[in-house]
C-alpha cells in the first residue's frame, strides 16, 4: 500500500501517476477539499525553465513539465492559454542580466527564447516600456483547479481513495513499513502503509520531522514566504497580451512583481515576496504603493487608483531571507534509515509547471522499491 500525504497539485499528480500500477494508493488531506493552500494561491503560470541553475531539479522538471502540461491540456481539454512572456529591462544596467537569463534558459533547454530590441517589444506590446526583453513564447497560464481535478479524477478511476479532514499526527517506523496515526473529525486512528510519500507542501518539513528526521540537520526546515496580489481595473486588462516580468533581483525570494492573468483574462499584479512567521492569507493594503512603484516603469498605463487588494499565497521555501538558490528536495530516505519514505520538500515555483514531471520522478523512486 502507498499513502500520499497532501492533496495539492503535487500529491494529486503523484497519485495519478502511481494509481493502478503498484497496489492500493491512498491520499490523506487535512483540509476539506484538495488544493486549498499553495496550489490554489499562485500565479497559475506555466513556466519555461529560464531562471534555475543548469542541472537542478527545478530546471529539469520545469522544462519537462512545460511540455507535459501543454500535452495534457490539449488532450483532455484543461483550460489554458499559451500567452507567451517578456522579461523586460528598463535600464541599461539590466541588459547584461537579461543576456545572462537568456543564456541560462538556453542551457536549461528552453529552446524558443529570443532577445528583443525596444522596437520589437513595441511591435508585440505597444503599451509596454522596455529598452530590451527576453521573449519566452512557451510560457502561459493554466486553470490550476481544473488541472488538480483532472489528476484526482484520473487517480480515482484507477482505484485511488482520498480521505479529507485527515491530519497525520504521528509516524512510526515498522520492520515492513510505517504505522501512521491520523486525526479526523471523529477521533484518531492508526493504519499501516509500506510506502509513504510526503507531499504536504507548507507542512512537509513537519511530516519529515514526525518520521524521525532532524530537519535542521537535514536542511529541510521551511521558511514561509508570502506573496500578495492586487487586481487591476478591468478596463486595463486588455492593454497587454503577454505576461510581463521585470528583471529579477537576486535573493529577493521571487521573480519580481509582474502582471498575471486568470483564464477569463482578468489581470492582477503580483506576487511580492515577504518572509513571514505564520500562515496568513490577508493582503496588506499598505503594500499598494510598493506594487505601483514596482511596475510603473514597464507598465506605464497602470495608475495607483487601478489597484485593489486581491489574494495572497504562501511559498514553502527552503532558502531563508537573502540566502542563495535551494533546489527541490525529492528523495527516498533509505540512507536515513527510513526505507519506503519519499520526501518532497520545498516544492515552490515552478512546482505547478513541474508537477507531471515530478510525478514521473517519484514513480522512478517507487519502482526502485
Amino acid at each position: 500500500m502507498i499513502t500520499i500525504i497532501g492533496a495539492g497539485v503535487i500529491g494529486l499528480a503523484v497519485a495519478a501517476q502511481l494509481a493502478g500500477k503498484y497496489g492500493e494508493v491512498y491520499i490523506l488531506e487535512k483540509n476539506e477539499k484538495f488544493g486549498q493552500e499553495t496550489s490554489s494561491r499562485n500565479s497559475e503560470t506555466i513556466h519555461a525553465g529560464i531562471y534555475y541553475p543548469e542541472g537542478s531539479l527545478k530546471a529539469e522538471t520545469c522544462i519537462a513539465g512545460n511540455a507535459l502540461l501543454y500535452e495534457l491540456c490539449q488532450q483532455y481539454g484543461i483550460p489554458h492559454r499559451k500567452t507567451g512572456k517578456l522579461i523586460v529591462a528598463t535600464r541599461d544596467d539590466e541588459v547584461g542580466q537579461l543576456k545572462a537569463l537568456l543564456e541560462q534558459g538556453k542551457k536549461n533547454g528552453a529552446r524558443d527564447l529570443a532577445m528583443l530590441s525596444r522596437g520589437e517589444v513595441k511591435e508585440l506590446e505597444p503599451n509596454v516600456e522596455a529598452i530590451a526583453a527576453v521573449s519566452s513564447p512557451s510560457s502561459g497560464i493554466i486553470d490550476s483547479y481544473a488541472l488538480m481535478r483532472f489528476f484526482l479524477g484520473r487517480a480515482k478511476e484507477k482505484g485511488t481513495e482520498i480521505a479529507y479532514r485527515s491530519k497525520v499526527i504521528g509516524i512510526e517506523r515498522l520492520p515492513d513499513g510505517y504505522r501512521v496515526m491520523v486525526e479526523n473529525g471523529s477521533g484518531t486512528f492508526p493504519f499501516k502503509s509500506e510506502v509513504l510519500i510526503n507531499c504536504a507542501g507548507l507542512h512537509s518539513d513537519k511530516i519529515a520531522q514526525l518520521a524521525g528526521i532532524d530537519i535542521d540537520r537535514a536542511g529541510y526546515k521551511l521558511h514561509y514566504c508570502k506573496g500578495e496580489y492586487f487586481s487591476v481595473g478591468s478596463s486595463k486588462s486588455r492593454l497587454v497580451k503577454r505576461l510581463i516580468y521585470p528583471v529579477p533581483v537576486p535573493g529577493a525570494g521571487g521573480m519580481g512583481i509582474h502582471n498575471v492573468f486568470d483564464i477569463e483574462g482578468r489581470m492582477r499584479l503580483g506576487p511580492n515576496a515577504r518572509y513571514v512567521n505564520e500562515i496568513d492569507y490577508k493582503v496588506d493594503e499598505s503594500q499598494k504603493g510598493a506594487f505601483y512603484d514596482s511596475v510603473k516603469s514597464f507598465l506605464p498605463f497602470i495608475e495607483y487608483g487601478d489597484l485593489e487588494p486581491d489574494m495572497a499565497g504562501i511559498r514553502p521555501k527552503l532558502a531563508g531571507p537573502g540566502e542563495g538558490f535551494r533546489d527541490f528536495v525529492i528523495r527516498h530516505e533509505q540512507d536515513k534509515g527510513l526505507p519506503g519514505l519519499i520526501n518532497l520538500i520545498g516544492i515552490e515555483s515552478p512546482g505547478l509547471t513541474s508537477s507531471p514531471a515530478i510525478a514521473e520522478l517519484v514513480e522512478g523512486l517507487v519502482k526502485q522499491l
